[in-house]
Parts: C-alpha cells; sequence; structure tokens
C-alpha cells in the first residue's frame, strides 16, 4: 500500500504513526494505535511497564516493522523504506539509550566523536570543535578525556546526549533517561532536554515515568494501556483525566485498572485446597 501522507513541506508533524499494531510472538502489544509527534515539541510517552513505549521509538528508528499500519517519519513510511534510505533517515534521528550505553573502551571525547566519524567526511579539526560544542552544551566540555567508568551516572546521561546530538539531528528519542538518576542529575537532564529541544529546533519524544519531571518539561504526554492510547494531551489533560487508568496513573493507586496480581486460576485450585478434607 502507497503512503498517503502529506508531503513533509506541508505538515507539523515530524512522526505520524497511523492505525499501528504490533506484537512479540502471541503476546500484542500495540492495537491499532495512532498517534502524531509535533515538530519543535517535547513529546513524553508514559504508561505501565511493558505498555509499549520503548516498542514505539523502536518503530519509528526502523529496528522493528509494523504487523499493520504505517510509520510516517517526515511523510515517508518507515517500513518501506530501502535499506541506503533508512539509514539516511536515522542520520536525521538521535537516540539515547537507556543508562547511556556509552563505549566502555572510549573516553568521553571519542565517545561524542563516534557518530561523526561514522557517517561524516569531516576532517578531524572541524569534529574536535563539533565534540567541544556539544560537550559544552551538557556542561562536560572539561571531562573529554575520562572514561565512562570514571563518571557517574547523571554525567553518562550527559555525555550520552552530547552523542545523541552530534550530528544536529531532527528528532531525538529518550528511552527513560531519567532511570536510576538522583534528584540532582534527574533535574538536571530534564532541563537539559528541554532547554536543548528549543535552542536547537529540535523534536523530542522521551519514555519516562517519573511523572513530575515529565508533566514540568514535557508540551504533550501520551499515556499507553492495554496496547492502546488512554489519553493524549497537555499536562493539564493528563492530570484532568477522568479515565480509570490514567487516574490510578498519575496518583500511583496500588488498585485500579492495572492489578497487583497477575492473571491466574483460583488459589484453592493451584494449591489443591479443595481435595483436603
Amino acid at each position: 500500500m502507497s503512503s498517503t501522507a502529506v508531503p513533509a513541506s506541508a505538515s507539523q508533524y515530524l512522526v505520524d504513526i497511523q492505525d499501528v499494531s504490533f506484537g512479540y510472538g502471541e503476546r500484542l502489544i500495540l492495537d491499532g494505535v495512532s498517534l502524531r509527534i509535533r515538530r519543535g515539541r517535547v513529546t513524553a510517552l508514559m504508561g505501565a511497564s511493558g505498555g509499549g513505549k520503548t516498542t514505539i521509538l523502536r518503530l519509528v528508528g526502523g529496528q522493528i516493522r509494523p504487523a499493520r499500519g504505517q510509520v510516517l517519519f517526515d511523510g515517508q513510511d518507515i517500513a518501506r523504506m530501502s535499506q541506503p534510505a533508512l539509514y539516511q533517515a536515522r542520520r536525521r534521528m538521535g537516540m539515547l539509550f537507556q543508562f547511556g550505553a556509552l563505549f566502555a573502551d572510549l573516553d568521553v571525547f571519542e565517545n561524542v566523536a563516534f557518530p561523526l566519524r561514522e557517517h561524516t567526511d569531516l576532517p578531524e579539526s572541524l569534529i574536535r570543535d563539533v565534540v567541544l560544542m556539544k560537550l559544552n552544551a551538557v556542561g562536560l566540555r572539561g571531562a573529554l578525556r575520562l572514561r565512562p567508568s570514571d563518571l557517574s551516572g547523571g554525567m553518562a546521561r550527559r555525555v550520552a546526549l552530547a552523542r545523541a546530538i552530534a550530528l544536529d539531528p531532527e528528532l531525538v528519542m529518550y528511552d527513560e533517561p531519567f532511570a536510576g538518576l538522583d534528584p540532582i542529575a534527574l533535574g538536571t537532564l530534564a532541563r537539559l532536554i528541554r532547554e536543548l529541544n528549543d535552542a536547537m529546533g529540535l523534536t523530542s519524544v522521551f519514555v519516562s515515568h517519573d511523572l513530575e519531571q515529565t508533566l514540568a518539561i514535557a508540551d504533550e504526554v501520551i499515556i499507553l494501556a492495554n496496547g492502546r492510547i488512554a489519553v493524549q494531551g497537555s499536562p493539564q489533560d493528563v492530570r484532568s483525566s477522568l479515565d480509570p487508568l490514567v487516574h490510578q496513573f498519575v496518583n500511583a493507586l496500588p488498585e485500579g485498572p492495572v492489578h497487583f496480581h497477575y492473571p491466574a486460576v483460583d488459589v484453592a485450585q493451584d494449591f489443591g485446597l479443595g481435595a483436603c478434607p
């Protein structure tokens, strides 16, 4: 099926996911999901663990293909791209992996320089200038010769952010950027995501479970549940949602649509209590 997307020049959306379904084996993760990511905005993907948030990032990056539907990046269907076209599209994306995923045997400078050496023919003098600018943007220009093992969790995440923006991407995706950070490092990274998005004219999409920081920096929040979108809107829309699952999530309630117990047979049946005299 050919794409019916509006030409990129006329669209306010950089990412357009249309009626997408995807599963791992027999387990359906996304069931007819449709969502759009506006250019220049910070969009958060939230919801219970296993709800398909990271799956959406992988679909946009072309790591996996939908069983049904389309994933459009700048008006082009990612799943129908040739390998060279997909690589070209990925050069317009930056990715901050969970916990940073820095190369342990490379220092900070070489980690940030890696995508520049891999995807460009820039001379070493210009690569050096670009790396120093990106490190300066995240406050770590003085750490360029440290190894990843010398960095705190927050510093490693900021180096990974510098690497993610090294090629001046249009879209930056963050997979749980706040996981495992102390409050100071978390607040610093959240501020960086917001400030870099606005200063560089980026479009940012991040997966998060940290409600406070997410609602503070996001323009739009999408909460996924049971393979579908429970709510999509501004942080205020999310806070005021009457959806039972969203209410449970926002208020961190132990009881609600998301159950503590995984579905199982009756306890008496499992323990054979019905057979006792």
